[in-house]
């Protein structure tokens, strides 16, 4: 079972070819005072795949979470238009951090896996032309930075430092690789 509503996680999952199925996990995503970006992703995918866990106790629960930061700022999905153009505004010429969690609970199996990868964004200078022809084009209202590096995006990037590209996009797929078959599955 996929804990999220998110379409890229959904295809990002679909690439090892096992059979899921997904399920709304139905919580707040809400921040805590004093919450590193890092314990707010690992708490929400825990959170996440704990209430389909809970809705499945047989299944096997995957559940995911990105926060991602510049300096103290945090960098919520912007929504609309005008928040993404500020949000890439901000970025323009500093780096951010994509801190993306992933859960694999089986109760049944008692197992519980977690992880989170950081991912290093570092955009180069952009100017105000750039970011709105860029947010036409892709309009990523609802990607945490306000971009989609399997995208046009990638344009906005002097560089990106990473140990699993997938993370990035909202999973870590070599990470998960290796807890599913730590559970049993045959991947590939």
């Amino acid at each position: 079972m996929l804990a999220s509503t998110s379409r890229y996680r959904r295809e990002l999952l679909a690439r090892l070819s096992v059979e899921f199925a997904v399920a709304d996990p139905g919580v707040a995503e809400d921040h805590l005072p004093s919450e590193s970006p890092a314990d707010r992703a690992l708490r929400l995918a825990t959170v996440k795949a704990g209430a389909v866990a809970t809705r499945h106790p047989g299944a096997f629960v995957i559940g995911g979470d990105q926060v991602a930061s510049c300096g103290s700022r945090v960098l919520d999905k912007p929504g609309d238009a005008a928040a993404c153009r500020a949000q890439l505004a901000a970025l323009s010429g500093h780096t951010a951090q994509f801190y993306t969690a992933c859960v694999l609970l089986g109760a049944g199996a008692g197992v519980h896996l977690a992880h989170v990868d950081t991912t290093t964004v570092v955009f180069r200078a952009l100017s105000a032309d750039e970011i709105a022809r860029y947010v036409e084009r892709e309009q990523p209202f609802d990607c945490a930075g306000g971009f989609k590096a399997e995208g046009l995006g990638v344009a906005l990037f002097e560089c990106i430092e990473s140990q699993d590209p997938t993370a990035l996009i909202g999973l870590p797929l070599i990470w998960l690789c290796g807890a599913l078959r730590d559970a049993g599955y045959r991947v590939p």
